[in-house]
Formats: C-alpha cells, structure tokens, sequence
C-alpha cells in the first residue's frame, strides 16, 4: 500500500483515501443528526452538495496547481491575499483542530466506559467527568507520541485505526440496521416524517448546521500532497474516493441508528454505543458490545492522530520559513515537530479542564463543537475566495486538475461552498433549543470572546514578526508575487 524511495516514506492512493475517510468521518457525529429522522439525509445531501463537494474539489485544484510547493491552506490563500491572510488561514485550521480534541475525545472516553458488561453502569462512567478527563488526555497523549514518531507510523496507525475504528464499524451498524429491519424489528424512526425539513423552524436549522464540520478536512490532506507518487493524478483520485465513501457512511449509519432508538432518547456522546449494544441484546451478540467500543477507541486514536499530524506539520513548514518565532521551529531528530506538538498538547490539557465548571458533559461538547465550527469556516471562505482569485490573479499557471476549462465552474463550486458556510457560521452562534447548554451569557462569551482571540493571535505574531525568525535550510518557496 505504501512504497518507499530513497528512504522517503510515500503514501498511497488508498492509504490517503483512508486518511482522509478516517480525518473526516468520526461516528460519534452520527446521533447529531439522528433525531431529525429521514430528514437527517436532506440535511447530509445538501451539506454535500455545498460543501463537502466544492470542498474536496477546490482542495484538489490548489493542492495539484502547487502540488511541488509547500504550505497548504497557507500557500493558497497566501497567493492570492498575501502572507498576512494566508497565517490567519493556517492557523485558523491548526488551532481549531486543537480545540476539537477534547470534543472528539469525549466520544473516546465514552467507548471505553462501554467497554463493561454491566450497560447500566458503563452510562454512569461515560458520564463522569473525571472519568472523561483522564480518557481524553491519555488518547491525546498517545496520538502525540505516535506523531513524533513520524510520518511512517502516522501513516501505518491511521490507516489501520481508520479500517478497525471507523470504516469496519459503520459497515456493521449498517449491515445490522438492515438486518434489524428485516427480521422485524421495531422502526424507531418515524418514516412518515417529510424528507424535506421544516426550514421554517429556525431551532431546526442551529443544530444541524453543525453537519458542515462532520464533512471538515478535506483539504487538510493538502498538508501530505509532497508525500504521495505523481500528486497531480493521486491526490484528486484519493480526494473523489475519500469523498464518496464518507457521504455514504453518514447517511446510512444515521439510519441504522434511528431504527434503534427513539429520536426522544438519544444522546450526542452515548447514543452511538447504546445503539450497537442495543442491536447485540437484539441479535443475542452481547459478548460484542466491549469488541465494538475498543474498535471505536482504534477509531478516535486514528483520527486524532491524523489531525495532530496535519495541521501542526503544516503550520510548522510555515513557521520556518519566518512566520513563527524560533522555540515553535524547533524538531526532534526525525524532522517532527516537536515543541509545536507539546504546545499544542498543553492547550488541549487546559481545554479539557473544563469539563469541571461546564454543567454536563454534553453542554462542554456542543460548545466547543460550535467553537470548532466557527474557526474552521473562517478559513474555508478564505479558501474559497482564494481559489476564485486564483483564476484572475494567476490565470496562466499550470492546473493539472482544473475545474472546467472557464472560470464558471469554479465559481459555481467555490461561491456555493462560501456561502454554505457563511449560512452555517451566522447560524453555529444561535445556541440549539434540543440541547441543554447551561447559561446562554456563558455560550454567547465563549464563541465570541473566543473566536475573536483566535483570529486576532495571528495577525498580532505576522505584526511583531522579525527577518531573524526564518531558518536558513527552511525549503518554503516565495509566493509568486515575490518573485517578480
């Protein structure tokens, strides 16, 4: 699956198809959209369709039209706002990723508590908070450790962890949905429901605009674009099939869910577990429910891992070139990023104490799931907008994977993924009527206090940057602007 020449790891077609499938398909998303019943598959089309596609295509373009060049979202969106715009971008995606962790990590937490035989009690372990702490931190810990290990074992242990975690057990929550159904079972969801969702109700549109981030991180593979044989035709083939196979793991298992438990009874971190332990008592396959949660535990590890390996390394490349004072360029002996990954590892630890003063586990996973949601969408409408510019501003340069041969579907991809997700940021700031978050001052403080923190850090380090922070073997290229 992966060659290696002249010593340099190389990852291929299907090892980043499973990346990428793994960095963007987490199943704990599934119980989210769950309760909105056979609506649930309008709501994962049209994200797809306005999101997920102009995504994974507008990735595929940038990242083979620079293909040879390093810098991600940071190269993109440099080269067509300047280095200023292009660090917010960059940091934008490393930093929200870091405040993801604990949100996927919770769901981490909760499958090892499902881990015993007794259902009763392993729900009262998933939601104790001390419990959750300890589970999120040590998961993080290992994906750290792992990632300094190097690309390598980045590689081997998200492929594998993608296949056992994520890809095999949704395949057998489908496959049991379908034989639960057959059997005649019960059909928890109610199918008479419209397939079209009251968009009248506004509380109906807050939660599920949610769905954009579970179709994130198309374009973080952008980071490994150097990594893979003949980038220019692999990376937009593992892009498509990443694409497809995630669309179908989200519809179909949210079905699979709905059919087993009521949409009054399901809960955004345990739902996932009930339901397959649910399923097992169904089947009389008991013995399973633990086999399944240590599966997921694989699954979390994987995309944590893939996400602590990506964004960090990228804003790592960048900091290099001078973008980042000195401590944050410092690399352990295999060329990791270290003193970023440790940094990082620090705020995560800080983040996750804060499971003791929210009032629930889930009112600390739904804000800063929004949190996330917010950062990430920033960046995706400087990307979009970027890749529209790139048309006028560099209309000559080589695109080995384009889009149309005019600009017009371009714009059409591009302007249908920024305004999708200008709609799902104005609405991430409502807090959602179906969960309860505690104060809503609290909620309202933390996303807008927080987010403009976050957007305002880069600009202030670009502001106080100095021409000694750019390390001499740094490979970073100049824009193509500089170059004139």
């Amino acid at each position: 699956m992966q060659t290696s020449t002249k010593n340099t790891f190389r990852l291929s077609v299907m090892t980043l198809a499973i990346m990428n499938i793994t960095a963007v398909v987490s199943l704990r998303g599934l119980a989210t959209e769950a309760v909105y019943g056979p609506a649930s598959a309008f709501y994962y089309l049209f994200a797809a369709i306005v999101f997920l596609i102009p995504t994974a295509m507008v990735a595929a373009e940038l990242a083979a039209m620079f293909s040879s060049k390093q810098g991600g979202v940071f190269r993109w969106v440099g080269e067509a706002f300047g280095a200023r715009a292009g660090f917010v971008a960059i940091w934008l995606q490393w930093i929200q990723s870091t405040i993801w962790y604990p949100t996927v990590l919770t769901f981490g937490a909760v499958s090892i508590a499902f881990m015993g035989v007794n259902p009763t009690a392993d729900a009262a372990l998933a939601s104790n908070r001390l419990f959750t702490l300890c589970i999120v931190l040590l998961i993080y810990w290992t994906a750290t450790f792992i990632s300094l290990r190097g690309i390598g074992w980045v590689g081997k242990v998200s492929k594998w962890g993608g296949i056992i975690g994520t890809i095999i057990p949704a395949a057998l929550l489908i496959i049991l949905g379908l034989c639960y159904l057959l059997s005649g079972g019960h059909n928890n969801m109610d199918m008479n429901q419209s397939f079209f969702p009251d968009l009248s109700n506004f509380n109906n549109l807050v939660l599920a605009s949610s769905i954009f981030l579970f179709y994130a991180g198309m374009e973080m593979m952008g980071i490994h674009v150097m990594e893979v044989d003949n980038p220019k035709r692999n990376y937009p083939r593992a892009i498509i099939i990443g694409s497809l196979v995630t669309v179908a793991i989200f519809v179909l298992g949210t079905f699979s869910l709905g059919f087993i438990i009521p949409a009054k009874d399901i809960s955004l971190t345990q739902s996932l577990l009930i339901g397959f332990d649910n399923y097992f008592h169904y089947f009389h396959m008991s013995w399973a429910g633990p086999i399944i949660a240590v599966a997921l535990v694989f699954g979390v590890l994987a995309g944590v891992l893939t996400w602590v390996a990506g964004p960090s390394k990228g804003i790592f490349a960048v900091g290099r070139a001078g973008y980042l004072p000195p401590f944050f360029q410092r690399a352990n002996k295999r060329g990791v990023q270290r003193n970023i990954l440790l940094v990082q590892g620090v705020i995560v630890t800080i983040l996750s104490l804060l499971f003791v003063v929210m009032p629930s586990v889930q009112s600390f996973y739904q804000i800063m799931s929004q949190l996330t949601v917010l950062l990430y969408l920033i960046m995706y409408m400087l990307m979009f907008a970027a890749a529209i510019t790139l048309r006028y501003k560099l209309p000559k340069m080589e695109r080995p994977f384009r889009l149309g041969k005019g600009n017009w579907l371009m714009w059409l991809l591009a302007g249908m993924g920024f305004c999708g997700a200008l709609l799902a940021f104005v609405l991430s700031f409502i807090p959602p009527s179906q969960i309860a978050v505690g104060s809503t001052t609290v909620w309202f403080a933390v996303l807008i206090i927080g987010a403009l923190i976050v957007v305002v850090a880069p600009m202030v380090i670009y502001a106080r940057r100095k021409p000694s922070w750019r390390m001499p073997d740094s490979e970073f290229e100049p824009f193509e602007n500089e170059r004139k």
